[in-house]
C-alpha cells in the first residue's frame, strides 16, 4: 500500500516525510481494516508531519488524523465490508497510525458510520475542523442562543473551523461576524455567508476595562489569547463563547468580571476524545445544516505527495478553507 511515511534522523532530530510503498502487515493493531479514500490536513497534521510538536512518539510514523474510507475486514459486529465510516481523534494519526495511507486499522470504538448524505470526500471537506465547529454550535444551541438575539461572532474565520463555523451559522439563520487579519478573503468569507468582516486589529489588544459594549450574542472562537479575554468583555448578557483552538495563544489574560456581572459561559470544546453519541449527533447535523455548495467552495484538492508543502503552510497560516486529499490518487 502507499502510505507517507515520517522517519526522524534520531542523531539530528531532523525528520523528512514522502510517499513510501509499505507492507500491510506493518499496520497496527486493530478492529477493522479500513479502505482509505479521503483525508485532510488540519493544523495537527502539520505538526506530525514536521517535527511532532510532542505529537508523535513512535517513528516511522503515517500521520493524518482524519480518514474516510469503506470498511475492508472487521472482527467487530458493528461494521461489516463494505461500510462507509469516517473517522477523526483519537489521536489517530499522532499515536496511531492514521489517515495518509491507502489502508489504515483501528478500534471499532473509533468510528461513525458516515451519515446518510454525505459522500467519504465531503466527510473529510468538514474533517476535524468542520466536526469542531458544528460541535461549537451545538454547545451555543444547547445553551440557548437563537438567531434573533443578535451578531454570532467567529474569530479566525478563514481558516478550516472558521470557514464551517461561518457556513453552518448562516444557514441556520444566524447574523455572523467573521474576524480575520487577511483583508484579501472578504470576498470569500462573505461567499461563505458572513454579514460583516471584523479586522482582527480591531480585537487584538486587551483593554483595561473589564466590560464594553454589549456586542455579540455568542461566539465561536478558534484564536484565544489576549482575543478571547477581550471578546469575553463584549458579549451580551448571558452569552455564551464556545473556545475551540489557540491560534493567539494559550495564556488568557482576562478577569471574572463577564462572568460574574454578565453571567458570560466560557464552554471549551474538545473534539478528540468525544464520546460516541455526541460523535454521532454531530455528524449527523452537519450532514442537514452544512450547506454542500459552500462547502464544496472551501475545498482546496491534493493528493499524498502534496501533503508535505501543505503541512508546513497550514503551520504557517497560509492555508484557507478545507484540504481535502485524495488517498487513491
Amino acid at each position: 500500500m502507499r502510505a507517507l511515511i515520517v522517519e526522524k534522523d534520531t542523531e539530528t532530530g531532523t525528520t523528512r516525510a514522502g510517499v513510501q510503498e509499505v507492507a500491510e502487515s506493518r499496520l497496527p493493531q486493530g478492529d477493522v481494516t479500513v479502505a482509505v479514500e479521503y483525508s485532510t490536513v488540519n493544523y495537527k497534521d502539520g505538526l506530525c508531519i514536521g517535527l511532532g510538536g510532542g505529537l508523535v512518539r513512535t517513528y516511522p510514523h503515517v500521520p493524518g488524523i482524519d480518514l474516510a474510507g469503506t470498511v475492508e475486514a472487521s472482527d467487530d459486529p458493528r461494521y461489516r465490508p463494505g461500510d462507509k465510516v469516517v473517522l477523526t481523534g483519537w489521536r489517530v494519526g499522532e499515536l496511531h497510525w492514521g489517515g495518509y495511507a491507502e489502508k489504515a486499522r483501528v478500534k471499532a470504538d473509533w468510528l461513525v458510520p458516515l451519515p446518510k448524505g454525505l459522500t467519504t470526500r465531503q466527510a473529510m471537506a468538514a474533517g476535524t475542523a468542520g466536526f469542531t465547529a458544528m460541535l461549537a454550535v451545538l454547545a451555543l444551541e444547547d445553551h440557548g442562543l437563537h438567531p434573533d438575539q443578535g451578531e454570532v461572532l467567529v474569530t479566525g474565520a478563514a481558516g478550516g473551523v472558521g470557514s464551517v463555523a461561518i457556513a453552518i451559522l448562516a444557514n441556520l439563520g444566524y447574523r455572523v461576524a467573521g474576524v480575520t487579519g487577511r483583508p484579501e478573503q472578504k470576498g470569500y468569507l462573505t461567499d461563505l455567508g458572513a454579514a460583516r468582516i471584523v479586522p482582527r486589529a480591531d480585537l487584538a489588544e486587551t483593554v483595561k476595562r473589564p466590560l464594553e459594549a454589549e456586542t455579540w450574542a455568542g461566539c465561536v472562537d478558534a484564536v484565544g489569547g489576549a482575543m478571547l479575554a477581550r471578546i469575553l468583555g463584549q458579549v451580551k448578557y448571558g452569552g455564551t463563547v464556545a473556545a475551540v483552538g489557540l491560534a493567539g495563544g494559550a495564556k488568557l489574560p482576562a478577569t471574572v468580571i463577564p462572568f460574574l456581572l454578565r453571567g458570560v459561559n466560557l464552554l471549551g470544546i474538545d473534539s478528540v476524545m468525544r464520546p460516541y453519541d455526541n460523535r454521532l449527533r454531530a455528524w449527523e447535523r452537519i450532514a442537514r445544516d452544512l450547506p454542500m455548495d459552500k462547502l464544496e467552495a472551501m475545498i482546496q484538492p491534493a493528493d499524498l505527495a502534496d501533503v508535505p508543502d501543505l503541512g508546513a503552510a497550514i503551520l504557517q497560516g497560509h492555508v484557507r478553507g478545507r484540504v481535502v486529499v485524495d488517498v487513491t490518487a
